[in-house]
């Protein structure tokens, strides 16, 4: 299988998405999970269905060396996504955080600079590296949390701004991203880093922990409650999952001139929703109100976080081309269908 693409946690929610997108251009994927995550059985019965033989899966977890070895062995390009990906659980149990997510991505670059070929390596990072964001002044509307400093309000956080890591899923992630972009620098590797703000789509089952977006959508359609930490004006960009996957094969196309960087990627300014206006989204989706209690904030939260995606578009050409309504819609879709839902959809919005 020379010169597959091999994609760690490859069996979850991007992964899955970036092997579709591969494999339908003709690709060989190797995908490398230990299926730890719940709903990526479906997503790996999917895979299997709908391209046979082209699709190779090696079950295996990041903490074994030996085992990446082997799979970087038959790899021309890496994409590497497995991860302990809740800050909930890296309180709980900050040891499998970090064996995870460090230990893991650690394990991977060494199997990657001892390979006699050297696969180009792109990193999913997370804008938890920026922290809580405490020091940036808000101000509340009734629906959303903003800047003050009307220049952050237009253009979101850049890649200028300090890392500053937050709770121990912070720390994991955040130090594996400086990893990275020294081992560019120490050993001449070819990699990228994108540091991620919420992705949302098809093959996406999220939960209270990770996937908000997909969560909030999830409970919704079953008519259970949706809990809120804090007053809900939390304000996110989020990004459709096959703009994300537009921004992961750029950077394998465009290695050479973008390895050794870090880059914001999001939906941008445009592409922003709170809590609260996500919930009327539903509500307007569904044709009725889901219901809701709130809790106290949780630990780390950012009241605000948008990313400043210039950069990557400076350098790429990319930008987000799939609207909130547009996006929120196929994910109510998939999920309906995934349930096997017979209520009739409201008609699609075309609302950015």
């Amino acid at each position: 299988m020379s010169g597959a693409v091999l994609i760690t946690g490859g069996a979850g929610f991007v992964g899955t998405n970036l092997a579709a997108r591969l494999l339908s251009s003709g690709r060989k994927v190797l995908l490398f999970d230990n299926l730890a995550r719940a709903g990526v059985e479906k997503n790996l019965h999917w895979l299997r269905t709908t391209f046979g033989d082209a699709l190779r899966v090696q079950i295996g977890d990041t903490r074994d060396a030996q085992a990446l070895r082997d799979a970087v062995s038959e790899a021309s390009e890496v994409y590497h996504f497995a991860a302990q990906v809740a800050v909930t659980s890296s309180l709980e149990d900050p040891l499998a955080d970090f064996d995870v997510n460090l230990r893991g991505t650690l394990n991977l670059l060494e199997a990657v600079r001892h390979s006699a070929h050297r696969p180009s390596l792109v990193f999913t990072s997370t804008n938890k590296v920026y922290g809580a964001l405490d020091d940036v002044e808000l101000e509340a509307t009734e629906t959303r949390y903003r800047p003050v400093e009307p220049r952050l309000r237009v253009t979101g956080v850049s890649e200028h701004r300090p890392l500053d890591f937050h709770s121990p899923y912070g720390c994991s992630k955040g130090a594996a991203d400086q990893y990275i972009l020294d081992y560019t620098r120490s050993f001449g590797l070819d990699a990228v880093v994108l540091r991620m703000s919420c992705i949302y789509g098809q093959h996406q089952f999220g939960n209270e922990d990770q996937g908000w977006v997909a969560h909030f959508l999830i409970r919704a359609l079953e008519r259970r409650p949706i809990t809120i930490y804090g007053d809900g004006k939390q304000v996110r960009d989020i990004l459709f999952v096959e703009d994300l996957v537009d921004a992961l094969l750029q950077c394998q196309t465009r290695m050479p001139t973008l390895s050794g960087r870090a880059f914001n990627i999001g939906g941008g300014p445009s592409h922003t929703v709170s809590l609260m206006e996500l919930l009327d989204r539903i509500a307007k989706l569904l044709g009725r109100q889901p219901t809701v209690s709130y809790a106290d904030w949780r630990v780390g939260d950012q009241r605000y976080y948008v990313s400043d995606t210039h950069a990557f578009t400076s350098a790429t050409g990319w930008h987000a081309r799939v609207s909130v309504g547009d996006g929120l819609a196929q994910l109510c879709e998939w999920l309906r269908t995934q349930r096997g839902d017979t209520e009739t959809p409201m008609p699609r919005t075309h609302a950015a």
